[in-house]
């Protein structure tokens, strides 16, 4: 059989022709094919003509148009044998046709086609099927259908049972058996377009090709009371973002114009897609609506594709004539996004840091088997060469601050989460037992750390999994974490969770330390088992301590319990009051961002913060800008809002990775990201037009047209009606009604 085919049924009303074309689908289907079918019901009423098609394909299915070139053509009332009925038949067609007329005297008018004839109507009348007026062939006729075209009977019985139709298999299987056929006796003649018709009939275009039609002389706009309009609308994984990124407009420049435009896109907010790529829990792809279809696009992977393939960040700044000059203190996320966002804008930005190089927790919390040292470098790279300046090696106090304050025009404090959260519990003090943020900045700054033994780490956040897989690659025997939380309120990200357990880390959940045993060291732990309570200011459910206890030996302890604002930077009389420093109750030009100011705890959230409070300080300074907000993601565009049945199902791509008994021995990145930039393919676009032209072959008054190739469409008005149809069309709601 052909990779695919077309079938058209003619019939009238209440012969069952749309039954017909649904049989032939559902046969074929069960061959394991690619069918679709729908009707065309023109009057509606009893006798009035009805058209059917079905199409069938090895592939699935995209083509939306009627069928207007058929391989096959059943006609189940022979008075339909107009010119419009046999419009089409592509050379060496099949018409098969329900006629009590001997095959032999249909003439010569059939010559260039395989003629087959049933008296389908007979058949169904001695089975009965219908009334005595109105006799219904459908299921006979496809019984010849199958015959001509190699279905099995069986196949065809078990359809019809699936079908509910089994009281009229018999009929089916007389007509199967009393078919008869002649093949084309005449070569058909070519026309102009190189198709060669089989019967006098006009080429019709495919319905996508119509992208236009000239208006009736009739000004039916001003019978509107409401109107379509195109309307750009808020995306979830663009409402879920912290950066701000354009997630839509990345994704869909990538797949029209690349991966330079769709860098240039990043490179509005972000100066960290590589890294960002790597660290991010992406909360865009929590929010992205195929997640409830297929799975979520890997937006994740995609920024990270970009950005290794080629920079990011701005090339071009905005010379100011007077810059401001703004102290940034703190080289981490936070600062270096205020500092990109300033040097694009052509001011003066200068970074302290107290570390030896830019990256504050980039470099030392983040380990290099999750972000090679390579794309840090880069990426701060490309932000310094905008102008920014860095000061390292220099960690300030509230003199040094204030005199700062003093000589630039104005400060922003980006220092992060300082102070770390400890454990008041019988041996807390013992030797071994160390905060996990300190032996990641010992393990990524001065590497040669080794490890023995079992090491327990507390806590169930990113710092957890960094310490635990970590602890691994530095020689433990064996590394358990201890949460006090389920698995499914674990703050970390998930693929973390899963790559850690594959190296060989144990979970064990619901358990909260209680005290530590040992002889001047650490050797063991006393968890309490945990029963989880009503939720909590965070919206997690509190955890309980029960009674129930568990003695572990051990021989280290990482505290990975979280981290709070460290405020001792302010000089006497400052007082930090949302992302804004005051001194008595007079605010400064003195600005926090990133963790310090909102405690959010990732990378993506300290660049987005950064970005926003890079805009504040130049508002406040007297620049006409508008400072980087979120948007409010209830606005964002539903999944119940898009017509999924334009889009086919396709899994995501996945990330290649080293086997987990390579990686968990050494510190070189371990996830070399996506293959390749296709998985942009699979984004829905939701609230953005993508110029699919739906809305073009829907409108039935055909006064929707494009502007040019690669811009929008424009309505004529003068000619609307207002009846939604190219609204409630729009794959990924890009349209709206407006009332007049």
């Amino acid at each position: 059989m052909a990779q695919s085919l077309e079938i058209r049924v003619h019939g009238r009303g209440g012969q069952g022709g749309v039954t017909c074309a649904k049989i032939l689908a559902a046969a074929y289907a069960r061959l394991g094919r690619h069918a679709q079918t729908f009707g065309d019901y023109a009057g509606e009423r009893s006798g009035a003509p009805v058209r059917a098609y079905t199409r069938v394909s090895d592939q699935p299915i995209t083509n939306r148009n009627k069928v207007y070139d058929p391989e096959h053509l059943l006609v189940l009332d022979d008075s339909l044998l107009g010119e419009d009925t046999l419009d089409g038949l592509v050379p060496g067609g099949t018409l098969l046709l329900n006629t009590a007329a001997p095959l032999d005297s249909l003439g010569e008018r059939y010559d260039r086609c395989r003629l087959a004839t049933v008296d389908a109507t007979e058949i169904a009348r001695r089975h009965k099927i219908g009334t005595r007026s109105v006799v219904i062939v459908n299921t006979t006729i496809a019984g010849a259908y199958a015959r001509l075209f190699g279905i099995a009977l069986r196949t065809l019985e078990e359809t019809y049972e699936e079908l509910g139709l089994a009281s009229n298999f018999p009929a089916a299987r007389e007509a199967y058996e009393s078919v008869v056929e002649r093949p084309p006796r005449l070569a058909p003649a070519p026309r102009p377009d190189g198709k060669v018709p089989l019967f006098n009939t006009v080429f019709v275009e495919p319905l996508t090709a119509h992208l236009e039609s000239p208006p009736t002389g009739l000004r039916t706009g001003s019978w509107s009371t409401q109107r379509p309009v195109y309307a750009e609308k808020l995306a979830p994984c663009n409402a879920w973002c912290p950066a701000g990124n354009d997630v839509v407009g990345f994704l869909q420049t990538l797949r029209r114009e690349g991966e330079a435009a769709a860098a240039a896109v990043l490179g509005r907010s972000t100066p960290l897609a590589g890294v960002c790529g790597r660290v991010c829990p992406a909360p865009c792809m929590e929010g992205c609506n195929r997640r409830e279809y297929d799975g979520s696009v890997h937006i994740r992977g995609l920024e990270r594709w970009i950005s290794d393939h080629t920079p990011v960040a701005v090339r071009t700044v905005v010379r100011q004539v007077a810059p401001f000059r703004v102290a940034i203190v703190g080289g981490g996320p936070a600062g270096i996004a205020a500092a990109y966002e300033l040097a694009k804008a052509g001011h003066a930005a200068t970074i302290f840091e107290g570390e030896k190089e830019l990256g504050g927790v980039l470099r030392t919390g983040i380990p290099a088997y999750r972000l090679a040292r390579e794309v840090v470098d880069r990426e701060i790279g490309d932000v310094l060469s905008l102008g920014v300046e860095a000061r390292c090696g220099e960690f300030l106090d509230p003199a040094r601050l204030e005199a700062l304050a003093a000589e630039f025009d104005a400060v922003v404090l980006a220092t992060g989460l300082q102070r770390l959260t400890g454990l008041r519990v019988p041996g807390a003090e013992l030797a071994g037992i160390e905060q996990g943020i300190r032996f990641l900045h010992r393990v990524n700054l001065e590497g040669g750390v080794r490890m023995d033994g079992h090491v327990v780490v507390l806590g169930g956040g990113n710092t957890a999994m960094d310490c635990a897989r970590s602890a691994l690659r530095a020689g433990a025997d064996r590394v358990t974490i201890a949460y006090r939380r389920t698995r499914l309120e674990m703050p970390a990200i998930r693929e973390e969770v899963e790559e850690a357990e594959h190296e060989g880390v144990r979970l064990l959940m619901q358990r909260q330390p209680i005290a530590f045993h040992g002889e001047g060291r650490v050797r063991e732990i006393v968890l309490a088992e945990v029963t989880m309570g009503e939720p909590d200011e965070s919206g997690r459910r509190r955890p309980v301590v029960t009674d129930a206890t568990s003695r572990f030996e051990c021989d280290h302890v990482l505290l990975a319990l979280g981290q709070g604002a460290q405020l001792g930077i302010l000089p006497d009389g400052w007082e930090l009051r949302g992302e804004r420093v005051h001194r008595g109750g007079t605010p400064l030009a003195v600005f926090a961002a990133g963790d310090l100011a909102t405690g959010d705890g990732t990378v993506t959230h300290a660049v987005g913060n950064g970005r926003r409070v890079a805009g504040l300080v130049l508002q406040a300074l007297g620049e006409d800008v508008e400072p980087f907000a979120r948007p409010d993601r209830r606005h964002a565009v539903p999944i119940t809002n898009l017509r999924l049945d334009h889009f086919p199902r396709a899994a995501p791509a996945q990330e290649t990775c080293e086997p987990a008994a390579d990686r968990r021995t050494r510190f070189a990145e371990v996830n070399h990201g996506l293959p390749d930039g296709s998985e942009a393919d699979r984004c829905f676009s939701c609230g953005h037009c993508t110029r699919c032209d739906t809305c073009l072959v829907y409108c039935p008054e055909g006064i929707i047209r494009r502007r040019t190739a690669d811009s929008g469409y424009e309505i004529d008005y003068t000619y609307c009606k207002g009846c939604g149809l190219c609204v409630e069309e729009c794959p990924r709601e890009a349209m709206t009604m407006t009332t007049l």
